[in-house]
């Protein structure tokens, strides 16, 4: 390996050719010449002594090194934002960016109007948000505060439960004027259902509590709970949502609520070393604050 430090950029031109396939399009996506990714990605490959693209009429092909790198590299762009967004911070009052990464529901349905009140009240803070449930995006800084439906167990996390959401059956009024009320779970089988389509560890759990809420029974089926929800609101048929969103609009209605009713805990968490910064420490306040309020709404 060359004595040379690598260039963050060489990274960061790195990590687009890996994404894009091309060094036209990483450029594009950097605001750089194809030239120029080009001479970043041959000065990485000197540096590393590597070869990290097989070059073909078809574009960038990654080796099996720059397969083994791309999560180191990734870490490096991670560290260099949140690097940013700490300096950011700096100065008189609350200021700066924070990153929060929540799920497709809470960071569309619900944290909005938590999120424009708090700049209002602070409007040099900036937010960025991400959807996202991945567990570990906090321990590489890929965030700063993260809401999550399960307790994070890494340590170096501050954690702080403010809640519990409730799920239950609705359905739209025009789907049921078409279909007709259930009257029992068993009479489930005769409607057009909503689900998922692939299991995770949370499906699991919530299969051993509503045996018979199973894939092949499904009508529509999407992993994204959005689309779920879309779903319900279109008059398609009956789904899980939160009673709190379902709440909010009358032409839902909640089905079978004495037959199924299933609680998910609602967790805040942020990195240990950011517990000093204003900036995220009066975001966490207000996620925790509004998110328990929601949980109390249905």
């Amino acid at each position: 390996m060359a004595d040379s430090e690598p260039n963050w950029e060489w990274y960061r031109s790195f990590l687009q050719v890996l994404e894009t396939g091309s060094l036209s399009a990483a450029g594009r996506a950097l605001g750089l010449t194809q030239p120029t990714v080009g001479r970043h990605i041959d000065n990485l490959e000197a540096a590393l002594a590597l070869t990290l693209f097989t070059r073909s009429f078809d574009g960038f092909a990654p080796t099996d090194a720059a397969l083994e790198l791309r999560p180191y590299a990734a870490g490096i762009a991670a560290t260099a934002a949140a690097l940013r967004r700490a300096a950011s911070g700096h100065g008189a009052g609350v200021r700066g960016t924070v990153r929060v990464t929540a799920s497709e529901v809470i960071g569309v349905e619900v944290l909005p109007p938590i999120l424009a009140a708090l700049h209002g009240e602070h409007p040099e803070l900036v937010i960025e948000l991400v959807l996202s449930n991945r567990a570990d995006d906090l321990l590489h800084r890929e965030a700063d505060i993260a809401v999550r439906m399960f307790q994070p167990v890494q340590q170096a996390l501050v954690a702080r439960r403010v809640g519990r959401i409730e799920l239950g059956l609705h359905a739209h009024k025009r789907y049921l004027a078409a279909r007709g009320l259930p009257r029992s779970m068993e009479a489930l089988s005769g409607h057009a259902l909503i689900g998922f389509d692939h299991e995770n560890a949370y499906i699991r759990r919530f299969q051993e509590k509503v045996p018979g809420f199973s894939r092949d029974r499904f009508a529509f089926r999407a992993d994204s709970d959005l689309a779920q929800l879309a779903a319900i609101r279109a008059g398609f048929g009956i789904g899980v949502c939160q009673s709190a969103l379902a709440a909010r609009d009358p032409q839902l209605v909640r089905i079978l609520q004495r037959q199924f009713s299933l609680t998910m805990d609602t967790w805040i968490a942020m990195h240990e070393d950011l517990r000093a910064s204003a900036r995220c420490a009066v975001t966490f306040a207000a996620l925790a604050a509004g998110l328990s309020a929601h949980g109390k709404s249905a």
